[in-house]
């Protein structure tokens, strides 16, 4: 009796740790994947993530009865598997599953789907053309060719491109509508273009192709199509080897696309404008796998994808096909010439707010990094002074640390950072710091696990009060009782106790001719205390008209080194070359484009009436600091 007695508490015991782990297993999953359990299960400490494969779980699962399906994300530690799921969660929930030679506890909950939608108005058609029409598409493209006056023919960095119709220019992202091509779109293509008409996929024939060839290991970094340039709807054709197009939301959300050979992708409305598409530069894919039983070339429905297999990059060739725009964009109305681009209309909404954000903050980063880097070298002495004070062993989070000059202050602190740009990021890990890709709306660190945070020049590029305040609560967040934060953000004050900051001094150096060309590196010459902006599809600011204050809601174009006369404005950054080899003269230097990027400059006291809007902290000290004003937060 007394034997059976203690088998019955413990037993107790593990029915509430199975408990807590399933409700651990529930939070995970819909933080990483928005999911909420019932139907389907999902064996959390299960994935790819934890080392398990999925020979060892499939064996084990199949135990239990016929397995429908199995998706194993990867670099995830669960998994998801459909079938007559009682059986399992009775016999394998709280069991060990041996892996090599260690072992893995499972917990099985249930879920209502294991899958992921694709961004609204995208949609996916595999085999929309024959083997046949690929073989004449891809015959129709001559790659000796090298008129380039005829199909403008390129070989960029991570691939070669042809363009039918109208040429696209890297340069400024754009056509030049008074200059079509010799070489329109190529007769092969017109049946699928028709077949595509009939079907509804597009409402007027396209007038433009650009065709791209990828050889294994190349891709295309994340962007969204000018639209000052095209209509709504694009249309995608991929031929020979399938890949993956990573689409980005600009909250965070990204959805990975298998794009199969002879399939058609169809762009418009969300997917088009607001989230970003690219291919990642590698030699493998993780793609779903079929079961032996299914033919190769079938792809299982979505929601039911049998599980996840490496797949080897070959040689794809993509035909993108869009039409010229031949009015201004409605979007934001243009009050500027007919062929001068209209900026951006103040975000009336988040959706409006987020896409404002993607085009002028973020998206770019990764395109200027390096030179935006090279701008970036010099600590500030008061930012230096709040991370030298703190004691050793203390855990430090940047929040937008760009490329890390202030990881590396305070050797004695432990020390991470974050930030939008994936480009910056690997520039701070090819520093030796450590840093990961994360927006600051959303830091995946433990809360309360900080002893302290800085955002330096960030929180002022978020378009909207609600944005910054909830960026500044999630610094908050991350901070342990106690612990202290230091935020920057630009000043719309830069003149300040009569002394003018030094964005204003430099204004003189310009002007009167004195500054140096070639040393395009000096961060307090070149730009506010701030990051630099995205490039806003490929605006140059020869296309935008500064103007003083905001007219019908639309945003201002910044002067450089000027006062401000708005709070929220384009403010241009200058990307140029170097020197050339063999080159001395330094006003050689090449100017190659213009990127505008947005920021909401502070008024005097508004960052500490944004403050006090935080609950569970206090301003312990402000100050104006070179045209920025900061606060130094403790929490309670």
């Amino acid at each position: 009796v007394e034997s059976s007695c203690c088998l019955a508490v413990r037993r107790s015991k593990e029915e509430k740790k199975l408990l807590r782990k399933q409700i651990k297993a529930s939070h995970t999953l819909l933080k990483h994947e928005g999911i909420h359990t019932t139907p389907h299960l999902v064996v959390a400490n299960g994935g790819l993530g934890n080392s398990v494969s999925r020979e060892e779980l499939s064996a084990a699962l199949k135990e239990m009865g016929e397995v429908e399906s199995l998706l194993m994300p990867p670099h995830k530690p669960y998994a998801f598997v459909t079938y007559s799921a009682l059986k399992a969660y009775t016999h394998l929930n709280g069991q060990k599953l041996q892996c090599g030679e260690s072992s893995v506890m499972l917990y099985l909950a249930y879920v209502n789907s294991a899958s992921v939608p694709l961004p609204e108005g995208l949609v996916l058609l595999e085999d929309f053309v024959s083997p046949e029409e690929e073989a004449l598409l891809l015959a129709a493209v001559d790659w000796s060719s090298t008129n380039e006056d005829v199909t403008a023919q390129k070989a960029l960095k991570h691939r070669r491109v042809k363009h039918y119709g109208f040429e696209f220019r890297y340069d400024n992202n754009n056509v030049d509508k008074d200059k079509p091509l010799p070489a329109g779109i190529p007769a092969e293509c017109l049946p699928v273009l028709e077949r595509c008409l009939r079907n509804g996929q597009i409402n007027v024939m396209p007038d433009q192709l650009t065709v791209n060839q990828y050889e294994s290991g190349q891709g295309i970094p994340p962007h969204v199509d000018t639209h000052s340039a095209f209509e709504d709807t694009i249309l995608s054709l991929s031929l020979g080897a399938k890949t993956v197009m990573e689409f980005r939301h600009p909250d965070g959300r990204v959805v990975a696309v298998v794009l199969p050979g002879r399939s058609l992708l169809v762009m418009k409305s969300e997917s088009r404008y607001l989230w970003t598409h690219g291919i990642t530069p590698r030699k493998f894919d993780m793609v779903p796998a079929c079961e032996q039983q299914s033919p190769d070339h079938v792809t299982p429905e979505p929601g039911t994808r049998s599980n996840l297999t490496l797949s080897k990059r070959g040689t794809r060739t993509s035909f993108t096909f869009r039409k010229i725009r031949p009015e201004p964009c409605r979007c934001a109305p243009s009050t500027l010439s007919p062929s001068t681009p209209s900026p951006p209309a103040l975000p009336c909404c988040h959706a409006d707010a987020a896409r404002l954000e993607e085009e002028y903050v973020h998206r770019v980063y990764d395109a200027i990094a390096s030179h935006f880097s090279s701008t970036r070298h010099s600590p500030w002495p008061r930012v230096c002074h709040f991370l030298s004070s703190l004691p050793p062993g203390s855990v430090l989070a940047d929040v937008g640390c760009g490329n890390g000059k202030y990881l590396g202050v305070n050797p004695e602190m432990i020390a991470v950072g974050c930030d939008r740009s994936s480009a910056l990021v690997q520039i701070c890990a090819e520093r030796g710091f450590h840093a990961f890709v994360s927006d600051a709306l959303n830091v995946p660190l433990r809360t309360a696990s900080c002893d302290a945070c800085i955002s330096i020049a960030v929180i002022h590029h978020f378009s909207t009060e609600e944005r910054r305040l909830a960026a500044m609560r999630e610094l908050v967040r991350l901070l342990k009782p106690g612990g202290h934060a230091l935020i920057y953000v630009w000043a719309f004050e830069q003149e300040y106790n009569k002394q003018r900051s030094k964005y204003l001094k430099d204004h003189n150096k310009e002007h009167n001719g004195k500054e140096n060309l070639t040393k395009n590196t000096s961060e307090d010459r070149r730009e506010p205390h701030g990051k630099s902006a995205i490039q806003n599809s490929g605006h140059l600011e020869e296309g935008y008209e500064p103007v003083g204050k905001v007219t019908d809601g639309k945003l201002s174009v910044h002067t450089n080194r000027t006062a401000f006369n708005t709070q929220d404005l384009l403010v241009p950054w200058h990307l140029k070359e170097g020197k050339k080899p063999g080159e001395e003269d330094p006003v050689r230097s090449h100017l190659t484009a213009v990127f505008h990027r947005y920021y909401h400059v502070f008024h005097q006291g508004e960052l500490e009436q944004l403050c006090s809007q935080v609950d569970g902290v206090k301003v312990q000290s402000s100050y104006h600091d070179q045209g920025n004003w900061c606060v130094i937060l403790e929490k309670d």
